[in-house]
């Protein structure tokens, strides 16, 4: 365990665990959009810098990024720290003024109207890569991910085609996603996916019993391929199973 310092208050935490995580667990607010517990730190939005004291140096280091260590100082709620907020939360802003979660974080760091010019097309994702992320590392099928560089970055599925071979529409991009750029919805016997530049659809398994639909027939096929299972033990749904 070390011994480090958060806005003048001594915390404990095991030695490697990230700022901004330990900073949660201690209930102190730290705005951040791109962390999730499940997947790998990225530091992709920059809105959880925070100011540091380490062994006399002084910098703003991103908390989702920077490991917690004995006699650390941090403060997350500075001048210098907010005015850097500011400035991502007015970037942000402009890439996706449509975007209710942006707003809302943009007024609550004191920023109304973008200084920049209003970007369009980006509908509402702000390139935080959690859905790839969340795809390749929990799912494991790395059915979407990040093309192309600078203003051109957007998200696409493989060879930016329109359909992804890799997907099974399982929704967990959705699940993951904090502005809701990704939407699912559940018709009948299909589900579809939106992503920001294109959608998929997938036919839904029905249970045997209930006669639900329940899950999409690609994601049992691939969950019974990984587990070793025989098909067949997905046609009741888990609520018939009980």
């Amino acid at each position: 365990m070390v011994t480090l310092t958060i806005d003048g208050r001594e915390v404990q935490a095991k030695k490697g665990i990230m700022i901004l995580d330990v900073a949660r667990d201690n209930n102190i607010y730290i705005p951040a959009l791109c962390s999730h517990e499940g997947v790998t730190p990225y530091g992709a939005c920059r809105l959880c810098l925070v100011e540091i004291v380490n062994k006399g140096r002084e910098r703003l280091v991103a908390s989702c990024l920077y490991p917690v260590e004995d006699g650390l100082m941090v403060k997350t709620n500075t001048g210098r720290v907010n005015e850097v907020r500011r400035m991502v939360a007015e970037l942000l802003l402009a890439r996706c003024p449509d975007s209710e979660v942006i707003q809302g974080l943009a007024k609550q760091l004191g920023v109304d109207k973008p200084t920049f010019r209003l970007e369009e097309g980006n509908r509402k994702c702000i390139l935080c890569a959690l859905c790839a992320r969340v795809c390749q590392e929990v799912v494991g099928v790395s059915a979407i991910g990040l093309v192309n560089r600078g203003v051109d970055r957007r998200l696409a599925t493989p060879f930016n085609k329109d359909y992804s071979e890799a997907c099974i529409g399982c929704g967990s991009c959705v699940y993951v996603c904090p502005t809701h750029a990704i939407s699912m919805e559940d018709t009948d016997d299909r589900r579809l996916i939106n992503w920001p530049h294109n959608q998929m659809e997938f036919k839904l398994k029905k249970c045997k019993i209930c006669r639900n639909y329940w899950a999409p027939e690609k994601q049992i096929e691939y969950i019974a391929k990984i587990s070793g299972t025989p098909p067949e033990e997905y046609d009741v749904c888990p609520n018939c199973r009980e």
